[in-house]
């Protein structure tokens, strides 16, 4: 049997504001947005032509809004790959996405981390040929 993660879970503050952050600032693709009721809203966004989709899942409660930009307790926990960094780092820039350092090159690649509207730590990342 093949397996593969469909999608995970991002807890946001507001489904819009997440979503105009990772389909204008990043360049993902808005893959479903569809309205469950009660204001609860199943929304899928990923990058074009990915497997994976992360599922916006606004918080409801005080437990879940404390979670908001601390998913991995304030380290890098997504990874976003690259065939172009400069292309993608240059377009993220100007989007005003906020880098935490400068690109660097490592043996693995060219990485540098940035962060969500929210706080979460991201690497995006070109692997090494």
């Amino acid at each position: 049997m093949q397996k593969h993660i469909a999608c995970f879970a991002l807890v946001v503050a507001d489904y819009d504001e997440a979503i105009d952050f990772y389909v204008r600032k990043l360049g993902f693709e808005l893959r479903e947005d569809t309205d469950m009721g009660d204001g609860k809203r199943w929304v899928l966004v990923a990058p074009r032509g990915a497997q994976t989709a992360i599922l916006l899942a606004r918080a409801v409660d005080d437990e879940q809004r404390a979670a908001i930009g601390r998913q991995t307790g304030g380290r890098v926990g997504f990874f976003l790959h690259t065939d172009d960094f400069a292309r993608d780092h240059a377009s993220m820039l100007a989007h005003g996405v906020r880098f935490h350092e400068e690109p660097r090159r490592e043996h693995y690649g060219t990485v540098a981390v940035f962060e969500d509207l929210y706080g979460n730590r991201w690497d995006l990342l070109e692997p090494a040929a």
